[in-house]
């Protein structure tokens, strides 16, 4: 009997240690923030773009710096692009999974052409922000709620405040909605955001891998509620939704394999708040805005004027 207990406990032992470095392994591939090769240098999001639009962003002249200090003691910061003339419309964007500030400058340049002040913080972990793990939108929220704060105090209390994201920048603004969020944010335009971080890694797993969710993503939730404060059930935009109050636009490209077209469905049922939704056909991740710039511009552009005076 006490052979077979030793063989048990044996074997126990050799699956934790085999999950757990199989944890550690999954959590540095998706949530270390280190060059993925599996982005592949497409995701858009993820790249600086050498279009006239990028030649403005960077343009010195055009943009200020600024900075915060998160809850939990990060540096913090943001590219702040003010409009040609005062105005009290302003637009917080948030990036994609890898990018950073320096990969928005088409969209900043959209909305400073309407008139907004365009503010494009870094993650933490990304850019030039400290961190070193990748939140997914959950921590970031608590961010964003900062960037609000402070977007507020720099341009007066009248600001109205639009928040913009793509991709993982999506989910994270999506997340942010179900914070207690001053009357100065209007609007919320998500592109191609998650439903959960859960699903989302499930789904990587099983479309890069052909592993099941089980039990790789809960041993390297644990590992990451260890290293980095937060559970990956804990990341729902989905929960997040069904307390948000804001009027928000969903897009998602139709052909999106790395953020599954379903899961515009999923969110977009999740908030009864004022809400529209646009599809763009043949766009696959993030590329809505490049498929069809002309339309993408006005769905947005017609949404907002309807919430942003």
């Amino acid at each position: 009997m006490n052979r077979i207990v030793k063989i048990l406990i044996a074997i126990v032992v050799l699956v934790v240690v085999v999950l757990t470095g199989a944890g550690m392994y999954f959590y540095n591939y998706a949530v270390v923030p280190t060059e993925k090769d599996f982005l592949a240098g497409d995701t858009p999001g993820t790249n600086v773009e050498k279009t006239p639009q990028e030649k403005w962003f960077k343009d010195e002249k055009n943009r200020s710096y600024w900075n915060l200090t998160s809850k939990d003691d990060l540096k913090l910061k943001a590219i702040y692009l003010p409009a040609t003339e005062k105005t009290d419309k302003n637009v917080i964007m948030a990036h994609g999974y890898m990018g950073n500030a320096e990969t928005m400058a088409s969209f900043a340049k959209m909305y400073h052409d309407w008139g907004y002040n365009v503010l494009v913080p870094d993650a933490r972990g990304h850019g030039e922000s400290e961190g070193d793990y990748i939140g997914f939108g959950w921590p970031e929220r608590k961010d964003y709620l900062q960037w609000i704060e402070k977007m507020i105090a720099e341009n007066g209390q009248d600001a109205q405040i639009t928040l913009y994201g793509i991709s993982m920048g999506g989910a994270t603004v999506m997340m942010t909605s179900g914070e207690k969020l001053p009357k100065n944010v209007k609007a919320i335009v998500e592109d191609c955001g998650y439903s959960t971080v859960n699903e989302e890694l499930s789904y990587q797993l099983k479309d890069m891998f052909n592993l099941p969710s089980f039990p790789l993503v809960p041993v390297t939730s644990l590992i990451t509620k260890v290293r980095a404060g937060y559970f990956f059930g804990e990341a729902s935009s989905i929960a997040q939704l069904k307390k948000n109050k804001v009027p928000m636009l969903f897009i998602h490209g139709d052909a999106d394999k790395f953020v599954p077209f379903e899961m515009l469905d999923e969110v977009y049922n999740a908030t009864n708040a004022p809400k529209e939704k646009f599809v763009v056909k043949g766009a696959a991740h993030a590329k809505s805005y490049s498929i069809d710039p002309k339309a993408y511009k006005a769905k947005v552009e017609s949404f907002l004027t309807k919430y942003v005076e």
